[in-house]
């Protein structure tokens, strides 16, 4: 399996080296040559996710040296749950939950999946390898956590400073070691644009290798095509019919991974996206013109993204807006509406959603009945409530029960350096 630029103007490589490069060197992002088709009958019967992402990432990894240890990195990485949790008698809505990792965030799988692959890519490299990470809340902690004293592998967290909740703050800048916390002076796309200005400086690459953890990294992307694999076969295999999704969305690595996972031949059906009012997808399906913009602090804000890294890789499947728009459908939810699903559904059905999670439900909520009844619909939780106690607890009118994973972070000390928005402030920091 070879993976190429979506901007086709650099080498294609093979797996390991699609994962460490991050990104391409025309500033593009991998993608597979070929899609693997996969016949629903050819997926092992069990239900454990290990299970169904061990024969995916063969797939991917194909005359790639990390082929011959696909079970080893499954059983690392994904060693906690991802329960689809029915919420009504008919089984016509669940819910995903993609929270019961480390950070108790879906974007656990993805780094952890990544750190069992570089550990084993870079085992006896005596160069540095440096792992650059821009995050609107999640992503950051995540990496961290999966990387925190790997040998051979420093991480670099870029958040924007006052735009994160504080127990995501917590989770970004409380582990030290080979993990360095910048708290930017701006918002998440100049962290996300920092990022990439590092990929292409030859001074930040001196001492360091430099590779990337956000979604736009190929290893981040597979394993959350392993959870919608496992979750459509259980929904196809249980009812006969395939699963819908909405998918709480912002840079778009989850959206990404569902449309591949339908792309291989799962039987996945309708995808919906629910934006918060950063709409620069919504609006590019409704009018075919393409307009990013700054992203706009909300509720939901770790889905705060102006400028979605992966609609490059949406682009490459579908080139224009009516393309894209025959295959996913995008809604922006407000925070007045986040606010209220999030009450409503507490008193309704006693679930306590995260304000992300909350956009996926009011988007399933806003649909005509009738196509409700008719779908077998999955709402993706992205984060556990906790994360968001903040917002949560006010509007339940109760406290959020915190589990044990997050519960240890308050226990440690933070660490974290304040820089502007620019290359020469990144520059600094890692050069010391």
């Amino acid at each position: 399996m070879r993976f190429a630029s979506t901007r086709g103007a650099s080498p294609d490589v093979g797996f390991s080296a699609a994962l460490v490069q991050g990104l391409a060197p025309d500033g593009g992002l991998y993608v597979p040559q070929q899609w693997p088709q996969f016949a629903l009958d050819a997926w092992p019967a069990a239900a454990a996710l290990p299970a169904l992402a061990e024969p995916l990432l063969q797939r991917f990894a194909e005359g790639d040296a990390l082929v011959a240890q696909a079970a080893d990195i499954v059983g690392d990485a994904f060693n906690f749950p991802a329960p689809l949790v029915p919420l009504d008698e008919t089984g016509h809505l669940s819910v995903l939950e993609l929270f019961h990792g480390p950070t108790a965030a879906f974007k656990d799988f993805g780094a952890r999946f990544l750190a069992a692959c570089m550990t084993r890519i870079r085992s006896g490299n005596p160069k540095v390898l440096r792992i650059l990470v821009a995050t609107s809340g999640d992503t950051g902690g995540a990496v961290a956590a999966a990387f925190h004293r790997r040998p051979g592998i420093e991480v670099v967290v870029l958040f924007p400073k006052g735009l994160v909740s504080p127990t995501q703050e917590r989770q970004l800048t409380c582990w030290g070691d080979n993990v360095t916390s910048l708290a930017v002076r701006g918002t998440f796309d100049d962290c996300q644009r920092l990022v990439k200005q590092a990929f292409l400086d030859p001074e930040l690459q001196i001492t360091a290798e430099l590779s990337s953890a956000n979604s736009i990294n190929l290893g981040r992307l597979l394993p959350q095509a392993a959870y919608y694999v496992a979750t459509s076969l259980a929904v196809w295999r249980k009812h006969g019919q395939k699963a819908s999704f909405i998918i709480p969305s912002g840079n778009l690595g989850n959206s990404v991974a569902c449309l591949w996972a339908r792309q291989m031949g799962l039987p996945i059906g309708d995808i919906v996206l629910a934006h918060n009012a950063n709409r620069t997808l919504p609006d590019y399906l409704q009018s075919g013109l393409l307009q990013p913009r700054p992203s706009i602090a909300t509720l939901a804000s770790a889905m705060d993204v102006g400028n979605p890294s992966n609609l490059e890789r949406m682009s490459h499947l579908y080139p224009d807006a009516t393309q894209l728009g025959q295959q996913l459908e995008a809604v922006s939810i407000s925070d007045a509406q986040i606010s209220a699903r999030i009450i409503s559904d507490f008193a309704a059905r006693g679930q306590i959603w995260c304000p992300h999670t909350a956009t996926a439900a009011e988007a399933y909520e806003q649909m005509p009945a009738g196509r409700r009844a008719n779908g077998r619909w999955v709402l993706v939780a992205t984060a556990h409530p906790a994360k968001f106690r903040e917002i949560v607890e006010p509007l339940i009118g109760q406290a959020v029960t915190i589990p044990e994973n997050l519960q240890r972070l308050f226990e440690l000390p933070t660490q974290c350096t304040e820089i502007a928005a620019t290359l020469d402030a990144l520059r600094e920091v890692i050069a010391r």
